[in-house]
């Protein structure tokens, strides 16, 4: 009896995490990308802020559209603002996922860089909707690599609707 409780419980719980990244969903994101743990050649560390908007397209495979801030605490690091597009595909239906983007990045001081990225994350359910969103991201600079790419860890709230 014991085996059959828990047999029906992964399944329902497969069942509700299968029904959020189904196609016609929208998404919107807020998170904190660098959290002290991004890093790269010039900045060191920094912090920032981004949001995302998506549609799911397929089951499980969703677009993205990007915006965010980047601040950095060190003399003669000018602040830089991005925007982008990505898509994202769950990787296994609990909420497990791998994204691509490409970002036009802005700084000051005529800094401008086209920066091409993956992200490893995970969507934890609160609730029906709502998410928290840790991820590890790369960020591939065209401009210069060694001083410019970076990686970084990011946590974000999301809701799916």
């Amino acid at each position: 009896m014991k085996k059959l409780f828990l047999l029906v419980i992964g399944l329902v719980m497969t069942v509700v995490a299968n029904a959020q990244f189904e196609q016609g969903k929208y998404y919107c994101n807020g998170s904190l990308t660098g959290i002290g743990l991004s890093y790269s050649g010039t900045e060191k560390l920094n912090l920032g802020i981004e949001a995302k908007g998506g549609y799911l397209v397929a089951d499980n495979w969703m677009v993205l559209a990007m915006a965010g801030y980047e601040h950095s605490g060190l003399d003669g690091v000018d602040d830089k603002f991005h925007v982008g597009l990505g898509g994202r595909f769950y990787i296994i239906e609990n909420g497990l996922y791998m994204g691509v983007n490409t970002k036009l990045v802005h700084g000051g001081s005529g800094y401008n860089d086209l920066m091409p990225g993956i992200e490893l994350g995970y969507a934890f359910f609160l609730g029906k909707s709502v998410t928290i969103e840790p991820s590890v991201y790369y960020d591939q600079s065209i401009k210069n690599h060694s001083d410019y790419s970076k990686v970084g860890l990011k946590i974000g709230v999301g809701i799916y609707l």
